[in-house]
C-alpha cells in the first residue's frame, strides 16, 4: 500500500491527516506513506514529529484583506500554482502511489487535481458540515468522498458519498484519562470546576480577548480555568496572569499537546466550532459553548454549530457577542447539572468512533478495484 495524504494549514486538517495514516499503517505494517503540505505552515513540524515524511508546496490562499502586502501575494499567487503544480507532478510521478487521499487545505488543491490528470485514484475528506469551492471542485474527479455530517449530496455526488464520521487523535479516540490525571497534570484543584478554552491549534483572538479582558472573573466565582492561547497571545496572557496573581485560578497554555488530560479535567468546555474540535467533543461527551470564527470560508463553523445547537447538544454565542456572553453562559452552564447531562447525552450520541478506519476501509475498496 502506498498512499500520498495532502492538505494541512491548521490542525482540524493535520491531525485527521495523521490518523488516516496512523490507521494505514496500522492495517499494512509495511505501507508506505507520503504528506504533501504547503511550506512555513503547521504540517512542516506537525508531520514529521508523527513520523511521517513530508514534501512542501510553495502554495498559498487568495489574501482577501486589500492591504499593499497582500496585493503583492495575490500577484505571486498564479506563479506559486503552476510551480506547486510542476513539483506535485514530479512527487507523484517518483512515489506512484495507489491511492491520493485530500483531507483540506491548500496544498490539497494542487495535490489532488494533478493526482487525477495523471490518472491516479483519488479520495476526498470532507470535514465540516458545509464544503467549500476546492472540495466542491475536486469532488469532480474524486472516487470516494467521506463525510461527517448528514445532507452533504446538497454539494457532491450522492453516489460518491460514505458517511464515515472525521478521524480523531488516537488518545481522543481511546480515551482513558481520568478527571484526576488530569488535575495533576493542570496543577487544579480537583473539588473545584474547571473550564477548558480552546481556539483550535492556532488560537482564536476573540475568545482571548474574553479571557483576557475578564480574569478576575475566576477568582471572583472560584472557577479554574484551562487556557489555550496559541502562539500569538501567549507571552501576554502570561504576563497578565503573573501581574494580577492569578495563577491559581488561570493555567496559560500556549498549545495543549495531551488533550485527552484536558478534556478529562473540563466541567465546561468553551471552544471554536472547526469540524474536528467537533468530533472530538462528541466522543468525549462534555457540554461546550461553540463560539463559531466568523473569518473562514462560506461562515462554515457556524453550520457545524448549528448541527449540534438543534440536537440540544451544544449551545452557542456569536462571535461578536462573546465577550459580553462568553463566561456568563459559561458559568450558567456550571451551575445547571441537569442541562450538563443533558447535553453530554446528546452530544454523545453524535459521535462518529473508527472514522479513520471506516476511511481506511473504503481506500482498501478503490484499490483494490484498481488492481
Amino acid at each position: 500500500m502506498k498512499a500520498i495524504i495532502s492538505g494541512g494549514g491548521s490542525g482540524g486538517h493535520i491531525f485527521p491527516a495523521v490518523a488516516i495514516a496512523n490507521a494505514i499503517k496500522a492495517r499494512y505494517a509495511d505501507a508506505e506513506i507520503l504528506f504533501v503540505g504547503a511550506e512555513g505552515r503547521m504540517e512542516m513540524e506537525k508531520v514529521p514529529a508523527a513520523g511521517y515524511e513530508i514534501k512542501g508546496l510553495p502554495i498559498a490562499g487568495l489574501q482577501r484583506q486589500l492591504t499593499v502586502s497582500n496585493i503583492i501575494k495575490n500577484l505571486q499567487l498564479p506563479y506559486k500554482v503552476v510551480r506547486s503544480q510542476c513539483m506535485v507532478k514530479s512527487i507523484i510521478r517518483e512515489f506512484d502511489p495507489d491511492i491520493v487521499v485530500g483531507v483540506g487545505g491548500f496544498a490539497s488543491e494542487p495535490t489532488l487535481k494533478v493526482a487525477s490528470r495523471m490518472g491516479y485514484t483519488t479520495l476526498l475528506q470532507e470535514q465540516n458540515s458545509y464544503a467549500g469551492l476546492t472540495n466542491k471542485t475536486l469532488a469532480r474527479s474524486a472516487k470516494t468522498i467521506c463525510v461527517a455530517y448528514d445532507g452533504m449530496d446538497r454539494f457532491f455526488p450522492a453516489e460518491k458519498i460514505v458517511y464515515t464520521g472525521n478521524p480523531v487523535r488516537a488518545d481522543i479516540e481511546n480515551m482513558t484519562a481520568t478527571r484526576e490525571e488530569g488535575c495533576g497534570f493542570f496543577g487544579v484543584d480537583v473539588s473545584k470546576p474547571v473550564i477548558l478554552s480552546v481556539g483550535g491549534s492556532l488560537g482564536a483572538r476573540s475568545i482571548n480577548e474574553m479571557i483576557l479582558a475578564n480574569l478576575n472573573f475566576f477568582k471572583e466565582n472560584d472557577v479554574q480555568i484551562v487556557w489555550q492561547t496559541g502562539k500569538w497571545m501567549y507571552e501576554k496572557a502570561v504576563s497578565e496572569v503573573q501581574k494580577a496573581g492569578l495563577e491559581q485560578w488561570v493555567k496559560v497554555h500556549q498549545f495543549i499537546g495531551r488533550m485527552d488530560l484536558a478534556y478529562a479535567v473540563a466541567d465546561v468546555v468553551v471552544s471554536r466550532a472547526g469540524a474536528i474540535a467537533i468530533s472530538e467533543l462528541c466522543l468525549v461527551g462534555k457540554p461546550v459553548i461553540l463560539i463559531p470564527s466568523p473569518n473562514v470560508a462560506e461562515d462554515h463553523q457556524t453550520k457545524n454549530a448549528m448541527a449540534l445547537v438543534n440536537k440540544g447538544a451544544a449551545l452557542m454565542v456569536k462571535d461578536v457577542e462573546c465577550g459580553a456572553k462568553g463566561l456568563p453562559m459559561a458559568l450558567e452552564l456550571l451551575n445547571d447539572k441537569v442541562l450538563c447531562n443533558q447535553m453530554s447525552e446528546a452530544i454523545k450520541a453524535m459521535a462518529s468512533p473508527k472514522a479513520a478506519d471506516k476511511i481506511v476501509d473504503e481506500i482498501d475498496k478503490l484499490v483494490k478495484n484498481k488492481r
